[in-house]
């Protein structure tokens, strides 16, 4: 719910979220686009890769590496997959294994599938172009009202509002509004101060200004309040309230979950790898197979891989942790020899070799571990 800081009633803070600002709060949202543009014009970021021969899909692919994910880790990332994937058509042509190895170790590997399937879509419905429709946008997948929205304006200069979470922190900080921004009720208040604000002219420059304030001024800690073109209007430094708003994630505790991942290496040193489901956690990309901490590894990997172990050693464990739950893993090499010499290399299963298999994609802990079987010619890795 919007704070009601200014007035009974709610004042103008509450009436611009609900679309009614008020002679106060008006010139407050007034006041935000010049200042902000301004600012931009002097000091915004404008040689970002995706800046450089801006167009629709770069915008798009940027925006979705950009979900979660710090500048500095997307820039290499994004400059890596552009040259590989320089359009839709490519993405499209491409094999979800190619992309996920272009993507491994972004992380939240649902963006990945979805712009394999977005860019399916859009060469089957769109000759091979990103349509400029805002519903069309959204009908893709992986694509949400913030993302359509920041295409249409940086690609096509089309005022359409944005909220991603720096442009949250943003306006939850210029007019004090309360709650976790996850909140339905937060987030449609957001929406309706996005859309107030949002300029019709210059929409582009506006659009990269609020998200480049965010992420280098109004920052989650420490926001540089000082250097803010905002700051005489902001609601959250006039009520020394920056450091609550905007409000954190309602508390939880993360499960543990634990689980042994098996380097199943056949005489030859490749070693047998899966491929995960498409949906859960790491999903279409290729992972060691699971163990369950109970279960015999002898007879789990007879039964399950026609398998023979003649050698087993666990290695120290390790965590990775997801958004909701942390994941405890014991890495054992074991050593042996398949049924067959290739009795389960087709369908979801091959055994991998590094040198044959550079194109699939692997789980970044996967991709560490098998890392350290690399320099079997001088022994096995301690």
């Amino acid at each position: 719910m919007a704070r009601r800081h200014e007035g009974g009633g709610g004042g103008p803070v509450a009436a611009a979220a609900s679309g009614d600002p008020g002679t106060g709060g008006r010139a407050r949202l007034n006041a935000l686009a010049p200042r902000l543009l301004a600012w931009w014009d002097r000091h915004g970021r404008k040689d970002l890769p995706w800046q450089c021969e801006r167009n629709a899909y770069r915008v798009w692919i940027s925006e979705v590496m950009l979900q979660q994910t710090r500048v500095a880790t997307v820039i290499p990332y994004f400059e890596r997959f552009v040259a590989r994937f320089p359009d839709a058509g490519a993405l499209a042509s491409a094999s979800l294994d190619e992309v996920l190895r272009h993507w491994s170790g972004l992380g939240y590997y649902a963006r990945a599938r979805n712009l394999h399937a977005a860019a399916r879509a859009i060469a089957e419905r769109h000759a091979g172009e990103l349509p400029a429709d805002p519903h069309a946008l959204t009908d893709l997948p992986g694509i949400g009202r913030s993302t359509a929205g920041a295409i249409l304006a940086l690609a096509h200069a089309r005022r359409a509002p944005i909220l991603d979470g720096n442009v949250k922190r943003v306006l939850a900080r210029y007019h004090a509004i309360d709650g976790w921004p996850g909140d339905p009720a937060v987030t449609r208040a957001l929406w309706t101060l996005a859309e107030a604000h949002t300029p019709r002219r210059r929409v582009a420059a506006y659009t990269q200004a609020i998200m480049d304030l965010g992420a280098t001024v109004c920052t989650r800690a420490r926001p540089r309040c000082s250097v803010c073109p905002l700051a005489a209007d902001c609601r959250a430094r006039a009520d020394e309230r920056t450091g609550e708003l905007p409000a954190a994630r309602p508390r939880r505790t993360n499960p543990t979950r634990s689980t042994r991942l098996l380097l199943l290496r056949g005489p030859d040193r490749s070693v047998l790898l899966e491929r995960r489901p498409p949906s859960g956690i790491w999903g279409g990309l290729w992972s060691l197979p699971e163990c369950p901490p109970e279960a015999d590894l002898v007879a789990y990997c007879r039964a399950r891989y026609a398998f023979t172990v003649t050698a087993q050693r666990p290695w120290p464990a390790l965590r990775h942790s997801f958004t909701h739950f942390h994941l405890d893993i014991t890495p054992v090499l074991v050593d042996g020899a398949p049924a067959g010499a290739r009795a389960l290399d087709a369908g979801d299963t091959l055994w991998y070799n590094g040198g044959r298999h550079a194109d699939v994609g692997l789980a970044a802990p996967v991709a560490a571990l098998l890392r350290r079987l690399e320099p079997t010619a001088k022994g096995d890795p301690t």
